[in-house]
């Protein structure tokens, strides 16, 4: 489980260190702040990055999501109690779950049309989105204390 906690963590890192790039500025993977937000946001008509705020306020729930896993692993010590770890684990997976899940349906389809977010996201981002959920709801159930 050890080797998940750290693959999760590492993941979810790089998704946070995107999201502080994003909200320095940075518009990889497009060519301008309008290609990149057609390729990461994918709203309908959406023309503009999300402001730097709205980036780092995701980027530092990212970012708590990272230390989870580890947390629960006990690789550092936690204020929080096991049971409490390990039933946020199962939350913060239900949230990934959620998002993968909606990434298939046509009412996310509706809402985030553009290309080529739309492509991407059924190709790369809800996949990702399901495996980090279900790896959060693994680590949830096997730590969970007797």
């Amino acid at each position: 489980m050890i080797l998940l906690a750290f693959s999760l963590s590492l993941v979810l890192l790089l998704i946070t260190a995107l999201h502080v790039y994003w909200g320095l500025g940075g518009i990889w993977p497009g060519k301008d702040a309008a290609s990149c937000a057609r390729a990461v946001v994918g709203f309908r008509g959406v023309d503009d990055m999300p402001t730097p705020f709205a980036s780092f306020a995701v980027a530092a729930c990212l970012c708590l999501a990272t230390l989870w896993p580890l947390a629960l692993m006990g690789v550092f010590a936690s204020p929080f109690p096991k049971e409490g770890l390990a039933a946020t684990s199962l939350l913060i997976g239900l949230v990934f779950l959620g998002r993968g899940i909606a990434g298939f349906t046509p009412w996310w389809r509706r809402l985030a049309p553009e290309q080529p977010f739309a492509r991407l996201d059924l190709r790369y981002y809800s996949p990702l989105c399901l495996l980090i959920g279900l790896g959060f709801a693994i680590l949830a159930i096997t730590e969970f204390p007797a």
